[in-house]
């Protein structure tokens, strides 16, 4: 295989610079109050430990109490989801499910594994891909980023075509028996949502036509996050479990849709029962759910990408690569959105200030 000339971890590192330049803002909370949350909230952008944090947003019963960016950036920014992009994903699945087009239950219509007749894959269920159960085959990530299928995917000799990449993959496991984290699975769900919109789109410019309508028409138009735009492959398939990109402000926003049960400006966006499915452990890991990730106590041995040692338990998350969080915690009324590049080396120190952070507001009836 020929050399990555641009994998994950050199693309992330070439956003450090932003796309949109503009003057700094001040670094000024908008709330006054909280005084037991700001030195917390400012250690984000003075900390070492914590790396380059360029954007940091706290929402509290639906306001903004805390705003700041790193010199560089500001509200006029887009900030790149990496794998926060996941749960968006799942949102638009979500509204297919709604309108009674898809079944959660029922084999996922991929047309890849229903081409020979007793593929086991073809009983993989929508739920199982959701939950990252399906038993696929996978490598997310690893020491050599050569052998990762997601790099391969989505900057290297498997680009052209990230759904036949994604669906090429055997079974590794009953499906619904194992979890496995995996970036390929959530583009299937991509596919299917284009495929389940515009059957006809036979072009990827009907294809991605089609898929940012629906995407404005069931988000980023009801949601208020008019600045979400997400990238496609040469095919036209969104690359939904990677890279879509807002400004901090309606990353908040997506944040607060969930916190307030699918609700924006008195309209149901989002049915609550899809809200609750999303927070509903996989089998086998408590720590994720239907492409968002769950503060849930997990056993030895077993990583979260959130603070399940310092709780609460019902907060939840989309995360991604890099230290990318938009954390919605129910029980605080309470959004709280980090965007940045802090690698892995640093993960941990990360989720624990973020843990100290989100504990450090107060509880809300």
């Amino acid at each position: 295989m020929r050399v990555l000339q641009s994998s994950l971890f050199l693309l992330a590192a070439s956003l450090a610079v932003p796309a949109h330049a503009q003057n700094p803002v001040a670094s000024t909370p908008v709330s006054a109050g909280l005084e037991s949350a700001r030195p917390l909230a400012d250690a984000f952008f003075t900390s070492p430990g914590l790396r380059e944090t360029r954007a940091l947003l706290i929402l509290q019963d639906g306001q903004p109490i805390y705003e700041r960016y790193a010199p560089g950036y500001g509200p006029g920014n887009r900030f790149i989801s990496w794998s926060m992009a996941k749960s968006l994903t799942s949102t638009l699945v979500g509204e297919l499910v709604a309108d009674a087009r898809l079944e959660l239950d029922s084999p996922a219509p991929v047309p890849q594994w229903r081409q020979t007749p007793g593929d086991p894959r073809a009983r993989i269920t929508l739920r199982q891909l959701l939950q990252m159960s399906s038993g696929l085959a996978h490598v997310e990530a690893g020491p050599d980023p050569e052998l990762s299928d997601t790099n391969r995917a989505l900057f290297a000799d498997r680009s052209g075509d990230i759904v036949a990449a994604a669906t090429m993959a055997p079974l590794a496991h009953t499906p619904g028996t194992v979890f496995e984290y995996s970036t390929l699975t959530t583009h299937i769900l991509a596919d299917l949502v284009t495929r389940t919109i515009a059957p006809q789109a036979r072009t990827p410019d009907a294809r991605r036509r089609a898929m940012n309508g629906f995407l404005k028409a069931r988000l980023s138009g009801p949601a208020a996050m008019p600045t979400l735009i997400c990238e496609y492959d040469p095919k036209g398939t969104m690359l939904g479990g990677s890279l879509c990109h807002a400004s901090l402000r309606d990353w908040g926003a997506f944040g607060q849709l969930y916190l307030d049960n699918g609700v924006v400006a008195g309209r149901q966006v989002v049915r609550p029962d899809w809200v609750a499915f999303v927070r509903t452990p996989s089998p086998g890991f408590a720590g994720y759910g239907g492409q968002f990730w769950l503060n849930r106590p997990l056993p030895p041995g077993k990583e979260s990408s959130l603070f399940s040692d310092q709780g609460p338990a019902d907060a939840f998350a989309a995360v991604g690569h890099l230290g990318q969080y938009t954390i919605i915690v129910p029980s605080k009324k309470l959004v709280v959105v980090r965007l940045g590049f802090t690698p892995d080396s640093a993960r941990a120190p990360l989720k624990a200030a973020l843990g100290r952070l989100v504990n450090s507001l107060p509880d809300r009836p």
